[in-house]
């Protein structure tokens, strides 16, 4: 069954001056903007949306209401989904009239990893601010950047910015964890409601601050698999041990995975990163960049680089163990263990390719290797789909890009990249159309919290990415821009 929500229920926007002052010569409007951009930040924070028990519908309402009372016709901001906890909401930022341009499109998903209390030093559905940053579950990955789009999208309205096609932003459900992925759904049954030209998707791309100093845009990306790792035995009194043991089996594996590494490889996006990065890099880090660029690439180089997890993470496919679960008394030998491995395919391999090298990597007749789907289904065969190839550049974002991002960050170099994990790219670009990772949010290296311990995004780089979307939607959609 289908469910249309209506939107309401949310409290009326109450615009002010921030107590936190704008930068020096700015007006009373960007004061209002910053304001505008923190409260929506914190709002969704403060919305639980992890599959277990939040609701991705309750922050889609929320958005929802805040652009209806910015302006928003009802008709253009609905909030749509499987069911009454899984809401996306899909609003259509009106362009010119009789423009033959398709719409752009904007993705971002609302859901967020699960967050155990007792593992933070703060409250993760709390929006806490100390020390320069705001801390949260999703501060990074990413309500932020849906904090910016729906604050870019008030301001932009406000001011009366008309952009030359329509511009539409599509907040949705379960690209974390749940069966109910929002961009295959609205894909599959309002495709009428998202259909654009291309689309951007600020969860991936991004700026680094730290050395070396880059803006990077995600021209492709690898392929999400996760694995059941199983034994199965038939148990017994633990006073009476035997070498097969189904936890041994496992942890057995497990300890194969981690002594072994994929091989290292290339794609025309990762050689060319890597060609711009050696230009920046210096000493042994830059004479490694070259040396893995050679053909044949350099063994050595290529270990000394792999000790950087970044680093790693591109030049090849990963797997690692992520859940791990035995036995079912103390004093028993345990009739069943399995262990969650996750990999991150590099592009060219499939599921089933991976499945395949892990169960001739473990070489264990007990165990059994299976694909567990998005939504949670075992399969002994995973799926022969290949991560998505590189969308062609259009001229348009580029050129926005460079130009917006050379202002921001000057002496920044734009940089393509391959991203180490997957998003919800794989369904617009599955479904034909183009999509561009591009988020203006700054994260040092050494700072990434996505999925982890105390998730936290520093102040200014939050209200710098506020700036840095304004200024590239309306560049993008300025046609004599």
């Amino acid at each position: 069954m289908k469910y249309r929500i209506a939107v309401g229920g949310v409290a009326a926007i109450v615009f002010g001056w921030c107590a936190q002052a704008a930068a020096p010569g700015s007006s009373a409007d960007d004061a209002v903007t910053r304001k505008n951009a923190h409260d929506i930040f914190k709002q969704l924070i403060e919305i639980n949306t992890t599959d277990s028990v939040g609701s991705t519908t309750a922050a889609a309402q929320a958005m929802a209401q805040r652009l209806v009372e910015a302006g928003f016709p009802k008709a253009d901001v609905v909030v749509l989904g499987p069911n009454d906890r899984k809401g996306n909401m899909v609003a259509r930022y009106r362009g010119k009239a009789g423009s033959k341009l398709k719409p752009v499109l904007i993705i971002g998903h609302v859901d967020v990893v699960e967050a155990k209390r007792e593992d933070w030093s703060t409250d993760p559905f709390q929006f806490v601010e100390k020390d320069g940053y705001f801390y949260g579950r999703g501060t990074q990955d990413m309500k932020g950047s849906d904090a910016i789009a729906v604050t870019d999208f008030i301001r932009l309205k406000k001011e009366g910015f008309v952009p030359d096609r329509d511009i539409i932003l599509a907040l949705t459900a379960d690209e974390e964890n749940g069966k109910s992925n929002g961009v295959d759904w609205l894909l599959k049954n309002h495709r009428e409601l998202i259909d654009a030209e291309f689309a951007l998707n600020p969860d991936a791309g991004g700026v680094r601050p730290d050395k070396p100093q880059i803006v990077g845009f995600e021209a492709t990306e690898k392929l999400y698999g996760d694995f059941q790792v199983l034994a199965t035995n038939p148990g017994g009194h633990s006073s009476l041990p035997t070498p097969d043991n189904a936890i041994y089996h496992v942890a057995n594996a497990l300890a194969a995975l981690q002594k072994w590494s994929f091989p290292f490889e290339l794609n025309p996006v990762t050689r060319e990163y890597f060609a711009q990065m050696a230009k920046i890099e210096t000493g042994q880090t830059a004479a490694d960049l070259r040396a893995i660029l050679a053909d044949p690439p350099d063994a050595k180089a290529v270990e000394r680089l792999s000790q950087d997890t970044h680093m790693n993470s591109i030049m090849r496919t990963t797997c690692v163990a992520t859940m791990l679960s035995g036995g079912h008394a103390p004093n028993a030998l345990p009739g069943r263990a399995e262990a969650n491995v996750n990999c991150r395919i590099f592009p060219g391999h499939s599921q089933e390719e991976i499945r395949s090298q892990l169960v001739k990597l473990f070489n264990d007749p007990k165990l059994n290797v299976r694909y567990r789907s998005d939504t949670g289904e075992l399969t002994d065969h995973g799926s022969d789909r290949k991560a998505m190839a590189p969308p062609p550049l259009r001229d348009d974002v580029m050129n926005s890009l460079h130009r917006v991002a050379g202002k921001l960050w000057p002496g920044f170099v734009v940089l393509p990249i391959m991203e180490a994990g997957a998003s919800d790219s794989i369904y617009t670009m599955n479904a034909g159309i183009p999509s561009y990772g591009i988020s203006g949010i700054a994260v040092e290296r050494a700072d990434d919290r996505a999925h982890g311990r105390d998730e936290r995004l520093k102040m200014d780089a939050y209200y710098t990415g506020v700036e840095f979307y304004y200024q590239f939607l309306k560049a993008l959609t300025t046609s004599s821009g």
